[in-house]
């Protein structure tokens, strides 16, 4: 299994190097990833990026639900993203907090874009791209994982957007003072 590097470990703060072609060694590193995240259980993951891994190259995998395949995303690109329609009448949702593997135990509210159209290539043999819409839980964890293949982590921009960050302290929520 391979060991999820953490913050402030600099290969999470670089932009990843695209991926050339899919061959033996990527299938393998893709096998490991599945292998890391599936280990995972407190907090569960639900993707992880190939920098979190240690590896220098623009690739990541989703898991959305514990029932749901992994996915897999090489070389992914955001083309368009769809924000929330700010007139539609709607009750307030509680406010969902993100984690993140590499930064144990911290959490905080990042707003994402409702629905992102994607352009990226998957690990058969055609490596093919492909263009589809995500949205819901999917597009936040796509928009989370591209965030780390640009060098960027959630604590980042949760605080450029003004929102608090909280540490998990004896199974409880405390708010990061600034």
């Amino acid at each position: 299994m391979l060991k999820i590097v953490h913050a402030p470990n600099p290969i999470l703060f670089q932009k990843t190097k695209e991926v050339k072609k899919i061959d033996k060694k990527i299938k393998k590193l893709i096998e490991e990833m599945k292998e890391t995240l599936l280990a995972q259980n407190d907090p569960p993951g639900v993707g992880l990026a190939a920098n979190q891994v240690g590896v220098d190259l623009s690739l990541f995998i989703i898991k959305p639900t514990k029932k749901s395949p992994i996915s897999v995303f090489i070389n992914p690109k955001i083309l368009k993203v769809e924000e929330e329609n700010k007139r539609k009448k709607r009750k307030e949702k509680a406010i969902k907090l993100e984690g993140c593997l590499s930064v144990p135990k911290i959490w905080g509210n990042v707003k994402r874009a409702k629905k992102v159209f994607l352009e990226y290539q998957t690990d058969d043999e055609s490596f093919a791209k492909k263009r589809k819409w995500f949205s819901g839980f999917e597009a936040v964890i796509i928009q989370h994982e591209v965030d780390h293949l640009n060098g960027s982590l959630f604590t980042q921009r949760a605080i450029a957007q003004n929102q608090p960050l909280y540490e998990e302290k004896e199974g409880k929520l405390v708010r990061i003072e600034k």
